[in-house]
């Protein structure tokens, strides 16, 4: 997937549309859904980013947020901001070819819907994918939501090109206000994703495996139940470090997506960056500024040919 090309123009159309018939922007889920888009399914499929002459140096973005709770504001929030992030991407040279995928985290314990994966899209695509999204706000009530689950997903179901041709990372931004459980849970993995695990594995060596292919950030934004809270936060930090982002408001999480991308792609510095959303009118930057006061242009690349011996067994019986 990835092919086509994002348009405002399009976008603008589409938003004028459901205004005047009073259409949702999120139809599929204000319709009454009561269980996951088939296209959004998880279970035994792969996503790919993949290069084509029209995308010859794709990027990988994933974006994964929870939408328990207070957090199903979040995906109302990204809908609204798409024609910002994709423009700072592309008119500011932050990623000349990204293909960008949402989904969705939920609680496998109680929900209906525990997972949600959309594909990786470069056009117009991506902003129904989105309006494909069941905002079931569920969850457990316990501070935890399956996360390890998602996690899982994007180190062993995708299939990245920026990676495989040319050892760079791709993007991963979860987008959350709990902390994941501790271990990943192999009947889950099996009723949500199909594979076959021979026993249940940590958390941590879930995140390991993720971090060889996927740049991962989570953020915690302003407006969600545990905004702040430093057994969160601490959870969060123990396994990605400074990749770990407090947002003081919701409605920044696109640009500060954006200019996480153009630091760690090298194509800007911060005060570049800022300067780019004066530019855009956009008023994210004092938030922005403040969320990203600690992280650095450290992606690197990262060439990774073969798992390490202790990641994987043999087929249908993995190990982690």
């Amino acid at each position: 997937m990835g092919s086509g090309i994002w348009s405002t123009d399009v976008y603008d159309a589409a938003a004028r549309y459901r205004a005047a018939t009073g259409a949702s922007a999120f139809a599929y889920s204000d319709s009454g859904a009561t269980k996951t888009h088939h296209d959004l399914d998880p279970l035994g499929v792969t996503r790919e980013s993949r290069d084509s002459a029209e995308h010859p140096q794709s990027v990988a973005i994933a974006v994964l947020f929870d939408v328990t709770g207070s957090m199903r504001l979040v995906p109302r929030a990204l809908q609204a901001k798409l024609p910002q992030l994709l423009g700072l991407l592309l008119r500011h040279g932050y990623a000349e070819n990204p293909q960008i995928l949402f989904g969705a985290i939920g609680d496998a314990t109680c929900d209906r819907a525990p997972l949600q994966i959309g594909q990786f899209e470069s056009d117009n695509r991506m902003d129904d994918d989105l309006g494909k999204i069941m905002l079931e706000g569920g969850g457990g009530g316990q501070k935890t939501e399956s996360y390890e689950l998602a996690l899982y997903f994007m180190a062993r179901h995708t299939a990245i090109d920026c990676h495989e041709k040319r050892g760079k990372r791709g993007y991963l931004f979860i987008i959350g206000d709990e902390m994941a459980y501790s271990r990943l849970k192999h009947d889950e993995v099996k009723g949500v994703i199909g594979d076959t695990l021979a026993q249940d594995f940590t958390t941590s060596s879930v995140v390991r495996e993720v971090q060889r292919k996927w740049d991962t950030y989570y953020i915690l934004p302003e407006g969600s139940s545990y905004v702040g809270d430093s057994e969160v936060l601490d959870f969060w930090r123990a396994l990605l470090g400074q990749n770990v982002i407090e947002l003081a408001d919701l409605d920044a999480v696109c640009e500060t997506i954006a200019l996480t991308i153009g630091l760690g792609e090298a194509a800007i510095d911060l005060d570049e960056g800022l300067a780019d959303l004066q530019d855009v009118g956009s008023a994210a930057g004092t938030a922005v500024s403040k969320a990203l006061a600690t992280i650095g242009a450290t992606r690197g690349e990262l060439v990774v040919t073969e798992p390490p011996a202790d990641l994987s067994g043999p087929s249908g019986n993995v190990r982690l």
